[in-house]
C-alpha cells in the first residue's frame, strides 16, 4: 500500500487546531490509509518554504489569511478548514472548504440564555483584523439574531491580548460589563474570552452568573482549569471537521475531483456548568454569597467566612438562605464542593484521594459519605458510570447531541 506525506498547517496551541488534528487521527485509525505526517515539532504554523515541501497532500486551517493566500495556487491537493461565512465570496475558490458553522454556534448560545431565563444580551469579540475574521462572522450571526426579535445588539470587541496592555484591557471591560442592562447574557467569541470577561466580573464584584451569565465556545479544558468559576461553553465540533477533511483528502489521493466541495459542520451541543445556570435570587444578600461560594467552595471555606465577605451577621445570612433556598449556608457549600467532584470524575484523570483533596473535602471518607448521601453512590462507582457513558458515546455513530448537561 503506498503511503502519503500529508502536511497539516495548524497551530496546536488553541483548542480548534487541536480537535481538528484529533479528527484527521481518529480517520487514519478507523481507515486503511496510510499517511506520514508532516508537523512542526512544536506545532506551530510556519509557512516559509511551505511551496517547497515535497508532498502529496495538505489539510490547513484557512481562518488564517496568510495560509490561504500561499495555498490558493498549490499543486498537490488542499483541503480548507476553517469558519462559515455568509458571503460566499470569502471562500476559497476551487479547494474543498470545510467549515464550523458560526451562525448556528451562536444560535446555540443564544438559545441557551434564552432558555436560562435573559432577556438582555451582549457580544465579547476580538478585535476587527484580517486573522481574525471568523470573529467578526460570529457578530454578523449575534447582530442578525438579536435584530430578528427587534433587540439592539451590544458587542464589544475590547483590545487584544498583551502585556503592556493588559490593565487597560480588564479596565475596559470591567467599564462595559457595567454599562450592559442587567441580567445580561454575555456570548464570548471563544473559551480564552470569556475566561478574560470571567475574571473581570470577578475583579468588579459582578455576580456571576446572576447578574452576568457568560458562554464560551470551544469546551477547552485549559480554559476550564483556569476559571474560579466552572465555564459553560459550545462545543464546536472540530473533531468531526478534521474526520471529514481527512476523508475528503483521501478521495483527491485516489482521483476524485471536489472542486470547490463545501462542507458545514454543526456544533456538537453545549457543556452546561455554573457561568450561565442563571437564577434570580430575591435577595442581594444571598446573591453575593452565592457569588463568593463559587468560587472559594473547594478551598475549604466555612459559613462565618462568608457571612464576613457579604458583611452581616452568620445568623441572618442563614435566616436568608433558609427564606429563600430553604437550605442553610453549609449545604450550598457542600453542593458546589459535590458538583465540582463529580465533573473531574466524570473525566477519569484523577485519583479519588486528589479530587477529594482539591474540592475541599476534609478527607476520601466524608467525600464518601456526602457521595452516598446525596447521590446515592459511591465516588468510585459514580466515576465508572461516567466513564462507561464517555465509552458509549465514543463507540457511537457520531451524531450530534443537543446538550451535555452536567450530572449534579
Amino acid at each position: 500500500m503506498k503511503s502519503h506525506r500529508i502536511a497539516l498547517l495548524f497551530n496546536a496551541n488553541k483548542i480548534f487546531d487541536r480537535e481538528v488534528i484529533s479528527g484527521v487521527a481518529a480517520h487514519l485509525s478507523s481507515t486503511r490509509a496510510s499517511w506520514d505526517l508532516f508537523l512542526e515539532e512544536d506545532f506551530r504554523l510556519r509557512l516559509p518554504g511551505i511551496e517547497h515541501w515535497q508532498g502529496d497532500g495538505i489539510i490547513a486551517d484557512f481562518d488564517d489569511p496568510a495560509v490561504a493566500a500561499a495555498l490558493s495556487r498549490s499543486r498537490i491537493p488542499v483541503v480548507a478548514v476553517g469558519g462559515s461565512y455568509a458571503d460566499e465570496s470569502n471562500y476559497p475558490e476551487s479547494i474543498p472548504y470545510v467549515a464550523t458553522d458560526n451562525f448556528k454556534l451562536i444560535k446555540l448560545a443564544h438559545d441557551h440564555l434564552i432558555e436560562a431565563g435573559l432577556r438582555n444580551f451582549a457580544m465579547f469579540s476580538l478585535p476587527e483584523a484580517q486573522e481574525n475574521r471568523w470573529a467578526q462572522e460570529r457578530e454578523t450571526a449575534f447582530r442578525t439574531l438579536l435584530r430578528k426579535d427587534m433587540m439592539e445588539p451590544h458587542i464589544y470587541r475590547g483590545l487584544g491580548t498583551s502585556a503592556p496592555s493588559w490593565d487597560e484591557a480588564v479596565e475596559q471591560q470591567i467599564k462595559w460589563l457595567h454599562s450592559l442592562p442587567k441580567p445580561v447574557g454575555i456570548i464570548a467569541v471563544t473559551d480564552a474570552r470569556a475566561r478574560q470577561l470571567l475574571q473581570a466580573c470577578i475583579m468588579a464584584g459582578i455576580e456571576v452568573p446572576e447578574q452576568v451569565a457568560l458562554i464560551g465556545i470551544d469546551n477547552d479544558p485549559l480554559a476550564r482549569m483556569l476559571t474560579r468559576i466552572p465555564l459553560s461553553s459550545v462545543m464546536q465540533g472540530a473533531q468531526e471537521m478534521g474526520r471529514t477533511a481527512a476523508h475528503l483528502l483521501d478521495q483527491m489521493l485516489h482521483g476524485v475531483r471536489l472542486g470547490g466541495t463545501r462542507i458545514l459542520v454543526p456544533p456538537v451541543g453545549i457543556n452546561v456548568l455554573t457561568s450561565t445556570r442563571h437564577e434570580a435570587p430575591k435577595h442581594p444578600h444571598v446573591m453575593r454569597a452565592r457569588h463568593f461560594i463559587r468560587q472559594y467552595a473547594c478551598q475549604g471555606i466555612k459559613t462565618h467566612q462568608v457571612a464576613e465577605y457579604v458583611g452581616i451577621s452568620r445568623s441572618s445570612l442563614e435566616s436568608y438562605f433558609r427564606q429563600e433556598l430553604d437550605c442553610s449556608v453549609h449545604d450550598v457549600i457542600l453542593r458546589f464542593k459535590l458538583d465540582a467532584a463529580t465533573e473531574i470524575l466524570a473525566r477519569g484523570e484523577r485519583s479519588i484521594a486528589d479530587v477529594a483533596l482539591s474540592c475541599g473535602f476534609t478527607s476520601v471518607q466524608y467525600m464518601h459519605a456526602v457521595f452516598k448521601r446525596e447521590l446515592g453512590c459511591t465516588p468510585r462507582a459514580y466515576q465508572d458510570r461516567a466513564m462507561q457513558g464517555r465509552a458509549g458515546e465514543a463507540d457511537g455513530d457520531g451524531a450530534a447531541v443537543a446538550d451535555l448537561r452536567s450530572v449534579a
